[in-house]
């Protein structure tokens, strides 16, 4: 049975057993996933998940249910299920959505990128894995050498006329590249998301891995006190990534973020621009319409220092007397719904890092940061973490450091924010849903602390 003969079936069934509004949610995704080790696939895994998610309002109370299976069976199933949970829901007054006025036009899905078989995906890693050990005799192996790809399918139905559906698919690359040089150890590392295999240069990935693992030799040891601090692009943004939850109205409403009342205020310095952009054809959480089927499009959240808007669905919207702004988000079709950004990144300048070293007189470039799951507080913005990276003197970097702890506030932070540059890059979250991205920044001060 197809998904248009269920959802006919079911909500022909759901009236005669005294629901009024219904939805009927799809998802289905296929993941591939394979790590390398020493020219040997030593990990291999396909998975397909799949299932419906129902909503329907049973005696003016919500109920829910979820099946993996498209057959009449399923539809008692569901039906009875969402009855029985309708009478222990508290909350009354939610609402299936009839729709947006407009959709986005665009498409997420890469076609080419699909045609790319399982055999070519493993022989870009042991192509990667070729030139890591050609490029210099102090490489030892690899720590984490992965390949992941996926393709998701969506849709979202319901009794009110909406019908909607969209694809979406990317490919991960995530590579560890350990050196010794005397009784020195250290690893570099590459990751990148994308949907354009050939873009993927196992030469230039090698390189990338190996030099970054190289500059880490020989770190030496400077002062604990306050620098001025350049955050290259994925340190920055894993910090923003952590922090990204604080622009989410729900969190807001719950007293866990400190921009609750904050919406028309300035929050940052006045070059600090953030946007959330559903529509980027690269991006990993692209979409034309959130998970309650309300209408996405591109939002800017922070805009010249100010706070312009939170991130909402329709029951915080609503709480606001607002309307949502399309960041209704459920992590699968069993998830519970929240609010999430889509693709949501600071704005970058057209300067290079190179030009951003330069400018600094003395300070420290921070390349990596570890910890964050628990040396950082998203409610108060306090965060402690170790770091890795380089010390900077007359505009050059001179020395890579023994490891460091920085140590600031978030919400501080963006009001020392000095300087952007042009490199901006994305990463997907795993502290909170988002494909987040940031370029380099410059910080005016920070507390540096060296072992």
């Amino acid at each position: 049975m197809n998904l248009l003969e269920f959802k006919d079936l079911l909500f022909k069934a759901g009236q005669e057993h005294g629901f009024t509004d219904m939805e009927l949610a799809y998802e289905r995704e296929e993941k591939f996933g394979c790590e390398l080790y020493k020219g040997e696939i030593d990990s291999y895994d396909t998975s397909e998940v799949f299932g419906v998610a129902f909503r329907g309002v049973f005696n003016g109370k919500m109920g829910n249910s979820f099946s993996e299976k498209l057959d009449e069976e399923s539809i008692q199933f569901l039906l009875e299920n969402a009855k029985e949970n309708s009478q222990i829901v508290e909350e009354e007054n939610e609402e299936i959505f009839a729709g947006s006025e407009s959709y986005e036009e665009g498409t997420f899905y890469s076609e080419p990128l699909r045609e790319v078989s399982i055999p070519e995906k493993m022989n870009l890693l042991k192509e990667i894995e070729k030139y890591i050990y050609e490029y210099d005799e102090r490489v030892t192996g690899t720590d984490y050498f992965q390949l992941s790809s996926a393709e998701t399918e969506r849709a979202l139905l319901n009794s009110k006329g909406l019908s909607l559906q969209e694809k979406q698919n990317y490919l991960g690359l995530y590579v560890s590249v350990v050196v010794k040089q005397g009784d020195e150890i250290k690893n570099g590392a590459y990751s990148k998301f994308t949907k354009d295999f050939e873009s993927l240069n196992p030469q230039e990935i090698a390189k990338q891995a190996v030099e970054e693992a190289l500059s880490q030799l020989g770190a030496k040891s400077i002062d604990s006190k306050n620098y001025r601090v350049l955050l290259r692009h994925d340190a920055a943004g894993s910090l923003f990534n952590t922090f990204s939850p604080i622009f989410s109205a729900e969190r807001t409403q719950k007293g866990e973020s400190l921009l609750k009342d904050k919406v028309g205020e300035g929050i940052a310095v006045s070059t600090l621009t953030i946007v959330d952009d559903p529509t980027l054809k690269e991006g990993l959480l692209s979409r034309t319409f959130d998970s309650e089927g309300v209408a996405t499009s591109k939002r800017v959240v922070v805009e010249e220092g100010k706070l312009v808007t939170l991130l909402h669905n329709q029951k915080t919207a609503k709480k606001e007397g607002v309307q949502s702004t399309g960041h209704g988000y459920k992590a699968s079709y069993k998830g519970t719904l929240t609010v999430a950004p889509t693709n949501l990144f600071i704005q970058p300048s057209e300067k290079s890092f190179e030009e951003l070293v330069a400018s600094i007189e003395e300070g420290v470039l921070i390349t990596d940061l570890s910890g964050l799951h628990s040396g950082a507080n998203s409610v108060s913005g306090d965060f402690s973490v170790a770091a890795s990276g380089f010390y900077i003197k007359n505009g050059k970097i001179e020395t890579s450091v023994n490891q460091m702890t920085i140590a600031g506030n978030f919400f501080e932070l963006l009001n020392q924010v000095e300087d952007f540059g042009s490199d901006l890059e994305f990463a997907m979250s795993f502290v909170a849903p988002g494909y987040i991205g940031s370029p380099s920044l410059i910080i005016k001060e920070l507390a540096v602390t060296v072992e």
